[in-house]
């Protein structure tokens, strides 16, 4: 394995980011099972929702993605040069980025064959004044606001950003490669979620007519994320967006788990335990006490804490697995999380604390031990770390801090030194 991260501290970092990118190539392959006639975008936003944006957008491209897609357009233009590094040629990665603002370089966008979200009119006029700039079209994926608010053109407006569309499209300044926008329920089962899944089909199908009236046609519309893939085909149009699927995590565990959908977590998070020490009953551990000691105790100390994205919010709730020389040993997180470690409770202590070199027993971990965060089962899972965190497994991966260190296995050509 080849250590990197965007700082260069490599080995001399204590955790490690271990992400497999064979399962990120069997997770495609599942969520391609599910929508089989639809094209297949690999989402690489967020680095990739934290496991590293160029070598797992290479295994996404490996494993048969069809297109890459990203946010915001700086990620954009850094996925573009490490892909073109790569020697991938620009035809067999077909990038898109979705959000754009009144100084983005789209001038720099269309040289870099990147496709562009257009949701209102002023966008379009900034588009095209970048494409008579560089003396070519910009490819554009017009999106219709089918109930996020966010984003999107919505059904009011769509009829005059489609007739600028039109106009664009004649003069050569824009090629309107695709439709598309997101759904805000397709994870949730009830019926009241299910009907808004199809309130959300219904304005796509409206906005799509009301391109067509304009005369524009887009070849790819695009509308399901991995909640549509998985329970909604109705939705899987011409392409569809693996995201969090790609991860090997589940839109909601509530639902499906992961290993129900057959996904393979890629990600597991470690850390080599840097203490391993004996406290009396009712000591207190971390800051404001949270937790206290119930007996004489053995406690370890890890060294990631909310400065390196472990959610403080998961305080006194969460567990890691310490791999010992005796096996693996289940150990509840105590006391707050600190911004660089947390402590966990490795146990009860033997002994007696009448002198200050009263006798402990043997110590069930060691100094070096790696406590695993979160992994694949049977290891505690970024599910688990959600539910303590009363959050959801997104913001688990996505917000481990870019300075830890990942590790790529499960493919040769991934271990070159490219940062994640």
């Amino acid at each position: 394995m080849t250590f990197t991260n965007e700082h260069g501290q490599g080995r001399d970092y204590p955790s490690r980011a271990v992400v497999d990118l064979a399962a990120i190539r069997h997770n495609l392959g599942v969520l391609r099972a599910a929508a089989p006639d639809a094209l297949q975008l690999a989402t690489v936003k967020a680095n990739a929702y934290g496991h590293g944006l160029v070598p797992v957008a290479l295994a996404a491209l490996e494993g048969g993605a069809d297109w890459l897609g990203v946010a915001q357009l700086a990620e954009a233009f850094t996925l573009r040069k490490g892909l073109d590094e790569a020697g991938v040629a620009r035809a067999d990665a077909p990038l898109l980025a979705w959000i754009s603002t009144s100084s983005s370089d789209f001038a720099a966008a269309i040289e870099s064959d990147i496709d562009v979200s257009v949701s209102w009119t002023w966008v379009l006029a900034d588009i095209c004044a970048a494409a008579r700039q560089v003396g070519r079209p910009a490819r554009v994926h017009v999106k219709i606001d089918t109930g996020m608010s966010r984003a999107g053109s919505t059904l009011a407006d769509l009829p005059a950003l489609a007739s600028a569309l039109r106009m664009a499209a004649d003069e050569g300044l824009v090629d309107v490669v695709g439709a598309w926008s997101h759904m805000s329920r397709a994870d949730d089962p009830t019926e009241a979620g299910n009907a808004s899944t199809a309130n959300h089909v219904r304005i796509f199908e409206e906005g799509l007519a009301i391109l067509a009236d304009a005369g524009i046609t887009p070849r790819i519309r695009h509308l399901a994320a991995t909640s549509g893939i998985l329970w909604h085909p109705e939705t899987h149009y011409d392409m569809v967006r693996a995201g969090i699927g790609l991860y090997g995590l589940s839109p909601d565990p509530a639902v499906a788990s992961s290993s129900e959908l057959g996904l393979v977590p890629a990600l597991t998070l470690t850390a080599p335990l840097t203490s391993v020490k004996v406290i009396e009953e009712g000591t207190p551990a971390s800051y404001g006490g949270t937790w206290i000691a119930p007996t004489r105790r053995w406690i370890g100390l890890v060294p990631l804490g909310y400065g390196d994205g472990i959610l403080r919010a998961a305080s006194n709730r969460a567990r890691v697995t310490v791999h010992t020389a005796s096996g693996p040993l289940d150990a509840p997180q105590i006391g707050r999380v600190c911004m660089d470690q947390f402590m966990i409770d490795l146990g009860p202590a033997d002994g007696e604390a009448d002198t200050p070199t009263a006798r402990s027993g043997q110590a069930p971990a060691a100094v070096g031990d790696l406590a695993v965060l979160f992994g694949a089962d049977p290891s505690p899972m970024a599910d688990d770390w959600a539910r303590a965190a009363n959050t959801i497994n997104y913001e688990i991966v996505t917000n481990l801090g870019a300075h830890i260190p990942r590790a790529y296995i499960g493919d040769a050509d991934a271990t070159d030194g490219t940062p994640s």
